[in-house]
């Protein structure tokens, strides 16, 4: 069999409906869109929202709560998944952090879990706890600055 010798199944391309041709075909005329009337119009018809003049469900329904458009939404993690993750490494940097995360936001380090050995971690926010927990059992925090691309998630 050559690539010039294929064919498609019995059946399985449908022929395109042909419209305006001759009043034989049975869409001649208005092409099947009645006489004359909104939709027979081009551009015309209605909105899938659109509810016949009555006022729409959506501007009936009143406004709720507030979106916050400089809220920084962060990517969180406890100190003892970072521990389980990360078991044989001294310093762990922002790239190695941001290999676990699908979504590309600022890292944020939580203080559930023990530490046991001198840890150096470099992410954009940590808890007091965490904190408390990395610097008592000897390691370093380093806090790193927000940028506006990230922050916004983008």
């Amino acid at each position: 069999m050559r690539l010039h010798e294929l064919r498609p199944f019995e059946g399985e391309i449908k022929k395109k409906k042909r419209v305006g041709r001759g009043p034989a075909s049975g869409l001649g005329c208005t092409s099947g869109k009645g006489n004359k009337g909104q939709n027979a119009r081009s551009g015309g018809g209605t909105p899938p929202y659109f509810e016949g003049g009555q006022m729409p469900l959506v501007r009936r329904l009143p406004k709720r709560g507030f979106k916050n458009p400089n809220k920084v939404e962060y990517n969180i993690i406890n100190l003892k998944d970072l521990i389980k993750r990360f078991p044989d490494k001294d310093e762990i940097t922002l790239d190695d952090l941001e290999k676990i995360f699908k979504r590309k936001r600022p890292i944020k380090i939580l203080g559930m879990g023990e530490v046991s050995k001198a840890l150096k971690v470099c992410a954009h926010k940590f808890s007091k706890s965490a904190i408390e927990k990395i610097e008592k059992a000897g390691g370093q925090v380093k806090v790193l600055e927000v940028k506006d691309s990230v922050a916004s998630g983008r």
